[in-house]
C-alpha cells in the first residue's frame, strides 16, 4: 500500500512540474485573422528558403477527437503547427557545439493557436533551443519567423 501511495504522489509531482513547463517557450500575439497568420508563419519560413516538411492541424484533432476522451471543454478555435529543418544551421549548430546530441531539436517547429476563451488574439511561438552558442541562431531565426508572422509578412 505504500509503494502505491509512493507512486501515485510521485505521478503526481511530475505532473504538476510538466504543468510548469513554458520558459522556454517564446511566443508573440497578434489580432490578425488567424488564416492570416498561420500564411504568414509559412511564408516566412518558405521566404527563407527553408520547406515546410509537416503542416499539422492539432486544433481540428482535438476537435474531431473530443468526444471519443469525453473532452470538458472545447480549447482552440484553431491550433496548428508547421515544421521544418535546414541542413546548413542544423550542421553548424552539432558541429559547432560539438554535441552530436542536438539532432533532438530537428525539426523547428513553429505554432499558432486562437482559443476559444480569447477570440482575435493569435499565439505564435515557438520552443527555444537552450542558450549558446550555435543554437542561439536558431532561436534568432525562429524569433524572427514568429515576428514577421505577427506583423503580417
Amino acid at each position: 500500500m505504500k509503494t502505491l501511495l509512493a507512486t501515485a504522489m510521485a505521478v503526481m509531482f511530475m505532473a504538476n512540474a510538466a504543468n510548469a513547463a513554458g520558459d522556454d517557450v517564446t511566443t508573440v500575439t497578434s489580432d490578425a485573422a488567424f488564416a492570416d497568420v498561420a500564411s504568414g508563419i509559412e511564408n516566412a519560413i518558405v521566404n527563407r528558403g527553408y520547406k515546410v516538411d509537416y503542416h499539422g492541424f492539432i486544433g481540428d484533432m482535438l476537435k474531431r477527437t473530443a468526444t471519443d476522451v469525453e473532452a470538458g471543454k472545447a480549447l482552440y478555435k484553431d491550433a496548428e503547427f508547421f515544421t521544418f529543418c535546414s541542413a546548413v544551421v542544423s550542421r553548424k549548430v552539432m558541429e559547432a557545439d560539438a554535441d552530436i546530441a542536438d539532432i533532438a531539436y530537428c525539426p523547428y517547429v513553429v505554432f499558432a493557436y486562437e482559443t476559444e476563451e480569447a477570440p482575435g488574439a493569435v499565439t505564435i511561438g515557438f520552443r527555444r533551443l537552450p542558450d549558446g552558442g550555435e543554437r542561439d541562431a536558431v532561436n534568432t531565426l525562429l524569433s524572427e519567423i514568429i515576428k514577421d508572422a505577427a506583423d503580417g509578412f
